[in-house]
Formats: C-alpha cells, sequence, structure tokens
C-alpha cells in the first residue's frame, strides 16, 4: 500500500468511527485546501454521499473566490449546507479593523459556531486541521473533547493508543474530530494532485504572488511564489523556508494568540 493510500485509509477509518459514534455530527467547511480535502474523504467515506451537514462559518469577510467556490461545489456535491454567522455582531459592524484579531476571531467564528451549535444540537464536529500546520495544533488528538464554554484544556488531553479514541464526555461538551490530524502540507497537495480535488483559484500564483493559508480577506496576505499548478506548488513545498501561515495575521499580532483562540474553541 503507498504512502497516500494509507493516509487516506487512517482518515476513511476515523470518519466513519465518529459517525458510527455521534449521530448528531457535522463538518466544519472552511473552503480552504485542508477542510475541501476532509470533505472529499467524507465523500469517499459514504460512497459519494455526505449523511450529515456541511457548516460554513462566515465572517461575512471571506474572499468573493471562496464564496462561488463554496456555493458552485455545495450545490454540485449535493452537501447539507448550513451557514452559520454571529449576525447580532455582524450588524454591529464587528471585524478587523474593530480592536484586536483576537476580538474578531472570537466573535465572528468561535461564537457563531457556539450559536450554530447550539441551534443544532451537535455532538461532535469533524474539522480538518493538521499537526504540522502550526505548532499549539500538534498538541491535539484526533478525538478532542470541549467544555460547555467551548474551552479546550490543552494541557490536559486524553491519552490516544492506536485507534482507541476517547468519546465520552460530559453531557453538555462536544467532541472536536480531525481526520487528518496526521498529514502534512505537502501530503495534502499530493492527495489533491491524486484525486484531482478542485481547490480555489486563489492557491495559483498570479504576478508572482499566491495564498497558502486562507481565511478572512483582510487578515491574510500572499506569498512569493511562481508556483501555478498543483505540480508546481508540490515542487515548491519540497524546498520552501517560508511558513505555511506567514501571511496569516493572527499569527503575527501575538506570539500565543492562536494559542488563545484554541483554548476558546477557535476551529
Amino acid at each position: 500500500m503507498d504512502h497516500l493510500t494509507e493516509l487516506e485509509n487512517r482518515s476513511i477509518f476515523i470518519i466513519r468511527e465518529a459517525y458510527s459514534r455521534f449521530r448528531d455530527i457535522a463538518m466544519l467547511w472552511s473552503v480552504g485546501k485542508d477542510s475541501t480535502t476532509l470533505l472529499w474523504l467524507c465523500r469517499k467515506a459514504f460512497f459519494g454521499r455526505i449523511p450529515f451537514p456541511v457548516i460554513h462559518i462566515d465572517t461575512t469577510y471571506k474572499f468573493p473566490e471562496m464564496y462561488r467556490f463554496r456555493d458552485e461545489y455545495a450545490k454540485k456535491w449535493g452537501l447539507d449546507l448550513i451557514i452559520g454567522r454571529n449576525e447580532g455582531q455582524v450588524a454591529a459592524g464587528m471585524g478587523p479593523s474593530k480592536g484586536a484579531k483576537l476580538d474578531c476571531c472570537n466573535e465572528l467564528k468561535t461564537n457563531a459556531l457556539k450559536q450554530t451549535i447550539a441551534r443544532r444540537g451537535f455532538k461532535a464536529l469533524l474539522l480538518g486541521i493538521r499537526r504540522d500546520e502550526h505548532g499549539i495544533r500538534a498538541k491535539e488528538r484526533v478525538f478532542s473533547p470541549r467544555d460547555v464554554d467551548f474551552k479546550w484544556n490543552y494541557e490536559d488531553q486524553p491519552a490516544e493508543l492506536w485507534d482507541q479514541f476517547k468519546s465520552t464526555t460530559e453531557e453538555d461538551n462536544h467532541f472536536r474530530i480531525h481526520p487528518i490530524l496526521h498529514m502534512t502540507e505537502l501530503d495534502i497537495w499530493e492527495y489533491i494532485k491524486r484525486e484531482n480535488i478542485p481547490v480555489t483559484e486563489l492557491y495559483f500564483s498570479k504576478e508572482g504572488k499566491r495564498y497558502r493559508s486562507i481565511g478572512c480577506a483582510p487578515c491574510c496576505g500572499p506569498v512569493e511564489s511562481q508556483a501555478s499548478s498543483v505540480d508546481e506548488i508540490i515542487e515548491e513545498l519540497k524546498t520552501t523556508k517560508t511558513s505555511e501561515r506567514a501571511g496569516r495575521a493572527q499569527d503575527k499580532e501575538d506570539a500565543y494568540t492562536m494559542q488563545k483562540l484554541r483554548s476558546l474553541g477557535y476551529m
């Protein structure tokens, strides 16, 4: 069995295991390369038709290309798409230019997700995060409990031996489940190439720049790159010294911003 097939099998096992344990489950889709790869894996796990809702947390500040991609493929793949917004904060004008990035992310992402879970009663969420993307994410488990306030105790994570995952928690808590935690950025792009997975055009170079990590438009910047195809991105990743999240504003504002956000329930 080749490397990518081993990674795929492990991810599909985790997805099916999560669905067998939690029927009140949904998947978070940011429309980035990782969550779109997870979406593809979920489709493969259930033979083309995902049996649970897919949530897009909409801050209203995403790139236009992301909204177009989301709407096109939600329709093409027959997704039960839930668009979650913190309508009160959106109406109040919350945004990247209003206060610290921590406050904006917490209100428009974390609290928007809290409201969506409260409305629908989800007990588990599938997320497309990877250990190699950021140091704080390296502390995650595959099945990761969150308390009633969405807080994540990164200093006290359950042990995971082989494929034995913790899936019981307090009544009001929920689980974050990470089926691609074991993949790297290079694995993702090689899998995208093998499977011919569509991704938004933002990842491909235009005029010598491209995005490696995407989110809200005001908080993301492109990096210098000539990679305008999946093959060229793969070759670039084999030699680049630039970090994946070099263009993300919340990573630069404070050395511990991501850790603070993750502990408060950020995706």
